[in-house]
């Protein structure tokens, strides 16, 4: 299956993303903007006032480091993060974006990471300054919000060159940092803005945290990239009132939004609380994306946001992941696609259509890269699962520290430095779908069982199961090969918790014919996840699967 037969033009590749910021210095059009709503007011940026800003900080990042020195981005999520991350670049130095310090299991995994990048500096705002000492002590600590002085035009970077290293969530491995070129990123805000036509005109909204892939390009790189603007608001203010995001969507022109499939569950909930005159006509784009794609998803959003303007088109299934720079595929201007397939064919690898059986969500066609469906060794046609290999500009150049790892090093086509994803998927009538993680995959007498399938009926089958929050692996005991279910309790559900595990008992043995080993509902917030908000299962099966007693 070739991906795309649109390559990302030469021109594009050679022109890094701090050239195209720093060319629209004169530029008077807003182009950050922070909803603070903690505070109730916005802050924005013109495209003049930021490019001045970053000036500033680049000159004094000249005069500590060396051109490739890693800086960590250790800012909140409002205008200092930006200002940080487009500071170092401007510096010719390597981004490392992160979070500022919070809880004790976030200071953990931020400890490892910025031992793995080894950064000599870190960048830092007035406001998360004390919990940023907290750290660690690097050798310089910079607070970017409080920089003043003669500032520093950009140094020159080549294609090949790392522009930042994305260190991964986590969800299936210890956190290791994708180097991510400036080539990739420009490849990657291209590809973005020909698969959802942003432009000038377009306001990219939304509150994806700026270290994750999906945050960063969309919210930030895009934006620059396209002469846009971006509008967002801390990840924190969402989840405590998603609301907020609706309101974000219907007070800005042209938006292009994106969030995980179950920010569009939570927004659809809380569409009472956005207020009788709230209008989606304007959602240009709502790219659903980083966790798969559910049917009943799609349909109720359409449901309660149809009345409201928004247009089914306008609902956008996407993949990608972060050793891709995020973009691979995306549904087109026709909006979602699904298949009903065979249950036990799909466990074999194929893709049989049937009226009833499971139905998964297309995430498109993918553009200015070649996708192939790799099994052992052999690019697989049409209607064949295999692992999801990628070829193209947008690919990271390994793992930070560990060289090119086999990740990186596949060789099909007669060309090497395939991305070997590890997610399972297919090609159906030319639509891309995704089936599953190969780590992931429960094998039980033979049969293939992907964890999201059981997870989805699981968090069907009773109320007072958090749809979001279901974890379903597989177990070896004396009995064999098995699979457990965890999932969290709702909030304020009251039920008596052994008829709870005998519904999700009956409805996991209807639909897939699998008898599970056991059922474990555990307090809200108790599943491990991923910094990007995803269950972690290789987390919850360490943590369950072991005995009791």
């Amino acid at each position: 299956m070739t991906a795309s037969p649109v390559d990302v033009p030469e021109q594009v590749l050679r022109t890094s993303i701090i050239e195209r910021l720093f060319t629209r210095a004169a530029d008077p059009r807003p182009l950050f903007t922070h909803q603070d709503h903690s505070a109730g007011v916005d802050h924005t940026v013109t495209w003049t006032e930021f490019v001045s800003r970053v000036r500033e900080v680049a000159g004094t990042l000249r005069g500590i480091t060396r051109p490739g020195d890693r800086v960590a981005v250790l800012t909140g999520q409002d205008l200092n993060y930006p200002l940080a991350f487009y500071g170092a670049l401007a510096a010719g130095l390597v981004a490392v974006p992160l979070m500022a310090p919070g809880s004790p299991a976030q200071r953990g995994r931020l400890t490892g990471v910025l031992e793995d990048c080894d950064a000599r500096v870190w960048l830092t705002s007035s406001a998360a300054a004390a919990k940023t000492r907290e750290a660690g002590t690097p050798e310089h600590l910079v607070v970017v919000d409080e920089l003043s002085g003669p500032g520093a035009d950009p140094l020159p970077v080549t294609p090949g060159s790392p522009a930042y290293l994305q260190y991964t969530s986590g969800s299936t491995r210890e956190p290791a940092g994708a180097v991510i070129p400036h080539r990739a990123v420009v490849a990657a805000c291209w590809q973005a803005s020909r698969a959802y036509a942003v432009d000038e005109g377009t306001t990219c909204a939304g509150w994806i945290p700026f270290f994750h892939d999906m945050g960063l390009i969309q919210l930030l790189c895009l934006p620059v990239f396209a002469g846009a603007r971006s509008v967002f608001m801390a990840p924190a203010e969402f989840v405590h009132k998603p609301a907020r995001w609706l309101r974000q969507l219907a007070d800005h022109p042209a938006v292009f939004t994106a969030a995980p499939n179950f920010a569009f569950d939570l927004a659809a909930d809380a569409a009472g609380e956005a207020g009788d005159d709230l209008d989606l006509s304007d959602v240009r784009i709502a790219l659903n994306g980083s966790e798969p794609v559910r049917p009943r998803t799609i349909a109720r959003f359409q449901e309660v946001f149809g009345p409201r303007g928004f247009r089914p088109e306008a609902h956008r299934p996407s993949y990608g992941l972060a050793e891709a720079t995020v973009y691979v595929a995306s549904a087109d201007e026709e909006g979602p696609r699904s298949a009903v397939f065979d249950r036990e064919a799909l466990a074999q690898g194929r893709a049989v259509e049937v009226p009833d059986g499971t139905e998964l969500v297309s995430v498109g066609r993918p553009l200015g890269q070649r996708v192939r469906i790799v099994r052992d060794g052999v690019a697989m046609p049409d209607g064949q699962a295999g692992e999801i290999w990628i070829h193209g500009p947008n690919v990271a150049a390994g793992y930070w520290g560990r060289g090119d790892a086999a990740a990186f090093g596949g060789g099909l086509d007669g060309v090497r430095g395939w991305l070997r994803t590890g997610d399972l998927g297919l090609f159906h009538r030319g639509d891309l779908y995704i089936t599953g993680r190969l780590k992931d995959l429960i094998v039980i007498d033979g049969r293939n069982f992907h964890p999201q399938d059981i997870e989805a009926v699981a968090a069907e089958a009773h109320p007072a199961i958090r749809r979001d929050r279901v974890a379903a692996f597989g177990v070896a005991d004396e009995m064999g090969e098995g699979a457990m279910v965890v999932a969290e309790w709702a909030k304020n559900a009251e039920a008596d918790v052994k008829e709870v595990a005998r519904v999700v008992l009956r409805a996991v043995s209807r639909e897939h014919d699998l008898t599970l080993r056991s059922v474990r509902m555990v307090p809200s917030g108790d599943l491990p996840r991923t910094s990007s908000g995803k269950v972690a299962r290789a987390a919850a099966k360490a943590r369950y699967s072991r005995r009791r007693g």
